[in-house]
């Protein structure tokens, strides 16, 4: 293989590791809105929260598997009560969308002055596991095995995710309760009892994105910010509630990004806003969002 295309095949990868990453995030946030209507705007700030939680884990047992069950876990439970103790409220409340927009911005802010005050202001560095330090050769290219992981890992997720809300009595249930909650009440369904199963899932989704990504980006206190900007590109592109669009406009982000990273430096961090705003241009609906 020329240097010149092993150098694409190493970008491509890396874009491609980087997009399933954005979509282990993103899904979640899909996932949320395309059925419960709520954008939750501290759905980064349980990201980052994740990572910190590993930091933690890994300094109590110093075991990254245990730290890529537990902390998921965790942030998936605080996910839960946010939502039966507030978001319930506020939808009850009949406030709407400014409603759930403010409860979660106020929550993004609590946890970001949470982390700081339990953690300080520096990153914290977080080691990749022994067995997955190494490299692998792929098409006579090594590769670090760690961001093939990431990979791996988030095909996984989206396979069993998948699995259970299209071909299981439970995913049938969800997906009912979106369309029509009245009429799932009516036939027994625990309609609030989904919602917040839905929620706590989708908050465990980017728990499991925060402790993958832990040993790829520092954890500090601004690393909500940094990945909620590319999680809202990602939802507004592929289409509000679309998780097919959030795959596909994951994995083309994951390559611009990558790409423009190593052809134009100067201008990669704006590549994204830009195809958002082209592909808006041309769909305001995102790539397969529907009009209400």
């Amino acid at each position: 293989m020329s240097p010149v295309t092993a150098m694409y095949v190493a970008q491509a990868i890396n874009g491609l590791a980087y997009g399933m990453l954005l979509f282990l995030v993103s899904s979640g946030l899909t996932l949320i809105f395309g059925m419960m209507g709520v954008l939750n705007l501290a759905h980064a700030s349980f990201f980052m929260l994740a990572g910190y939680f590993c930091y933690t884990s890994l300094g109590l047992v110093e075991n990254f598997w245990i730290a890529l069950l537990l902390p998921p876990v965790a942030v998936g439970i605080v996910g839960v009560f946010v939502e039966r103790v507030f978001l319930r409220k506020v939808a009850a409340s009949g406030l709407g969308h400014m409603g759930d927009l403010l409860l979660t911005l106020g929550i993004s802010l609590v946890i970001a002055e949470m982390v700081k005050a339990f953690w300080g202001t520096e990153g914290l560095v977080i080691q990749i596991p022994p067995l997955l330090e190494g490299r692998i050769a792929v098409s006579g290219l090594e590769y670090p095995l760690y961001r093939l992981f990431i990979i791996v890992l988030a095909l996984a997720i989206l396979g069993i995710f998948a699995l259970i809300l299209f071909k299981t009595r439970l995913g049938r249930i969800v997906r009912a309760a979106v369309s029509d909650p009245e009429m799932v009440g009516a036939l027994g369904v625990n309609t609030p009892l989904v919602f917040m199963l839905v929620f706590g899932i989708g908050t465990w989704m980017a728990g499991v994105a925060g402790v993958a990504a832990a040993p790829i980006l520092q954890v500090f206190p601004g690393l909500a910010e940094q990945i909620g900007l590319d999680a809202f590109v990602i939802v507004v592109v592929g289409g509000f509630g679309s998780l097919l669009g959030t795959l596909v406009a994951s994995l083309m982000l994951g390559e611009l990004n990558s790409f423009g990273i190593q052809f134009i430096p100067r201008l990669a961090p704006v590549l994204m806003f830009a195809f958002m705003a082209v592909v808006l241009a041309f769909k305001p609906t995102g790539f397969f969002g529907e009009r209400e």
